[in-house]
């Protein structure tokens, strides 16, 4: 996966990073909500009322071992 090489080694992602096309999850929207919600994918943080992020660590970690 070529953009997995492409990710920060620490830091914050926003949701345009992380899907694709520009990111390495092949999902839409409403699916990556939804692994959210049942657990399948990591947790966002707030960092602002309008600023939603997740750990690279966390998207780097679901990317190597799949689905929790």
């Amino acid at each position: 996966m070529s953009n997995f090489t492409e990710l920060p080694e620490t830091g914050f992602l926003r949701l345009s990073s992380i899907l694709a096309p520009r990111g390495p999850i092949p999902v839409s929207k409403s699916t990556w909500w939804a692994g959210i919600k049942d657990g399948r994918f990591p947790k966002p943080v707030k960092l602002g009322t309008r600023i939603t992020v997740w750990r690279v660590v966390d998207i780097r970690s679901l990317i190597e071992n799949g689905e929790r």
